[in-house]
């Protein structure tokens, strides 16, 4: 797919949920399925999409490439239906070139993977915001260390990519403790998790704050309060640091919202 040059991408960060459960009924999900429509509602239909997926993670950040990409169901025991969803959107090359010159033009080496194909953080999410599956797509990796600031970077240098019409999806979850996903909530653990949420959103929405201000506190987020309670490994929060990178100000909305009991909170930055 060719694509022309046309200012800043849309961006948005969103909790993804648990596996396919979304896409099987499952009710603790209807708010997070709400929101995801909200969020495609709030922006035009992409031309293109690029998904920064937290279910990959290699040593050097690494994109998609080739027109047909098989699903990777990437979870194990779920009904068979899990391991039977379609979500046929095509592969797009000159996007991943586009992500690759990108980023070689800030100094930083990428990957190609041919054989992977679109992980769960890609196909749950837009099989509900995009059902039609009609929307030309990319998938970039995390970087395997999982070092804060080098995703801030990464984003930043996605920044670059002024291509028409594109949004830039961070695949994640604000809350990622799984021990705590199957233990009841506490009065305690509650506020624990409601305190890093409302951490997020003032350090994604303050419009007080400079960006020099955000970016250290997206480098230290192990210092906001309860972080590693929120988050024992950081994989699925650091989808919004290349969120935050490539737009580089405060989003323009954000959404508090519960998903298998857990507050949680998605965050959008329209095309500037």
């Amino acid at each position: 797919m060719n694509h022309t040059r046309h200012g800043s991408p849309a961006v948005i960060y969103l909790s993804h949920g648990a596996g396919p459960l979304p896409l099987l009924g499952d009710p603790a999900h209807a708010e997070m399925i709400d929101n995801l429509k909200v969020l495609a509602s709030r922006i035009d239909k992409p031309s293109a999409v690029l998904v920064v997926s937290a279910h990959w993670e290699e040593t050097v950040p690494t994109v998609t490439v080739g027109a047909d990409q098989p699903l990777y169901y990437d979870y194990y025991g779920f009904p068979p239906e899990s391991y039977e969803i379609a979500y046929p959107a095509p592969g797009d090359d000159a996007l991943s070139d586009a992500v690759r010159q990108a980023l070689t033009a800030r100094g930083l080496p990428c990957g190609t993977e041919g054989e992977r194909g679109f992980d769960h953080g890609l196909f749950v999410p837009l099989k509900i915001m995009y059902p039609e599956a009609d929307i030309p797509c990319a998938q970039l990796s995390l970087i395997k260390r999982l070092d804060p600031a080098a995703h801030l970077a990464l984003g930043e240098a996605l920044a670059g990519l002024d291509l028409e019409n594109l949004l830039i999806l961070g695949s994640g979850f604000s809350f990622h403790n799984m021990r705590a996903f199957f233990t009841p909530d506490t009065a305690e653990t509650a506020r624990a998790n409601d305190e890093f949420q409302q951490w997020l959103v003032e350090t994604c929405a303050d419009p007080a704050l400079s960006q020099d201000e955000r970016t250290a506190r997206l480098i230290h987020w192990e210092n906001a309060p309860h972080a590693r309670y929120c988050h024992p490994r950081e994989e699925h929060l650091l989808p919004l640091h290349v969120c935050c990178g490539a737009a580089g100000r405060p989003c323009d909305e954000h959404f508090r919202l519960t998903i298998i009991g857990k507050a949680a909170s998605t965050y959008l930055w329209r095309p500037a």
